[in-house]
């Protein structure tokens, strides 16, 4: 299955990503903190979103306006009394077709899997607002992740497609990262 291929094959990009993500969270001290922290989260959506758009259609992904997004980190952000304003510059992949579209976006719904551990580790530091994005989808989030994964796999049926997916995801991880390392909290 794509799904598990793009799993172990992203492990690195993934943990990468991940250990500078999860320092500068520990690094918030406040909600201005975590709200420059969230403009990251935010440009970088924003720009992933804009690039799969043409192809994450309604008879792709059914449920795909009803997914988190970067309206909600947007929204997070307004609430903790920030705004979107001097955003980092950010490079999302190109995109050019369902497959590649469903790849980028298998990190950002990924994303959002880890979200409850993160709104944890901001309520240990005191910052209890602007979580609602990574709240998830609730008591749904596995529900959720599940109808995604089989959208995932069924375009990915080919094996033949499952190495340039994976480049994607790849791809998709890095530059998500490089959105972080200009940051300091």
């Amino acid at each position: 299955m794509l799904s598990q291929n793009i799993k172990e094959n992203t492990k690195e990009a993934h943990q990468t990503l991940e250990s500078v993500v999860v320092r500068q969270l520990k690094a918030v001290r406040s909600g201005a903190d975590y709200a420059e922290v969230l403009k990251n989260f935010y440009a970088y959506f924003n720009a992933v979103e804009k690039n799969i758009a043409p192809f994450i259609t309604p008879e792709v992904l059914p449920d795909y306006t009803e997914r988190r997004n970067s309206s909600h980190i947007k929204a997070d952000i307004e609430e903790l009394g920030g705004n979107v304003d001097n955003l980092p510059v950010t490079a999302a992949p190109l995109v050019n077709n369902t497959l590649e579209a469903l790849s980028a976006l298998y990190v950002l719904e990924g994303s959002i899997m880890g979200g409850p551990y993160i709104v944890q580790m901001l309520n240990k530091y005191g910052v209890t607002k602007g979580t609602s994005f990574f709240s998830g989808y609730g008591e749904d989030t596995g529900k959720m992740w599940g109808k995604f994964v089989a959208v995932l796999n069924q375009y990915g049926e080919n094996p033949e497609t499952h190495n340039h997916a994976i480049e994607v995801a790849n791809e998709t991880f890095a530059r998500f990262g490089d959105v972080f390392k200009g940051v300091t909290v």
